[in-house]
C-alpha cells in the first residue's frame, strides 16, 4: 500500500468513525499530517475502544483489512466486540 492511499484511507475512516471527541479527530490528523500512519490509525482504533463506540461490521472489516496493510493487526484487537449489526 502506498503512503497516498494509507493516508487518504485513514482519513475516510476518521471522517466516518463515530469518535465526537475533537481532540482526538485531530491528534489522529495531525499525525496523519506528519506521516505518522502506523500510529494515526492505533490513536483512531484505541480511542473507539476506549469510549466503546459502536461500529458497523462495514467498518470494521475495512479497519480490518487497513490493519492488514499497514501491519497493524493489533491495533483492531477487540473492535469486533464494538460490531452491532
Amino acid at each position: 500500500m502506498d503512503f497516498g492511499q494509507a493516508q487518504a484511507d485513514i482519513m475516510a475512516l476518521l471522517s466516518e468513525a463515530p469518535i465526537v471527541r475533537g481532540d482526538v479527530r485531530a491528534d489522529v490528523k495531525q499525525l496523519v499530517y506528519v506521516g505518522e500512519i502506523g500510529l494515526a490509525f492505533d490513536t483512531l482504533c484505541s480511542w473507539m475502544y476506549e469510549d466503546s463506540l459502536a461500529i458497523s461490521r462495514e467498518f470494521y472489516q475495512r479497519l480490518l483489512r487497513l490493519s492488514v496493510d499497514l501491519g497493524e493487526p493489533e491495533a483492531v484487537e477487540r473492535l469486533d466486540e464494538l460490531v452491532t449489526d
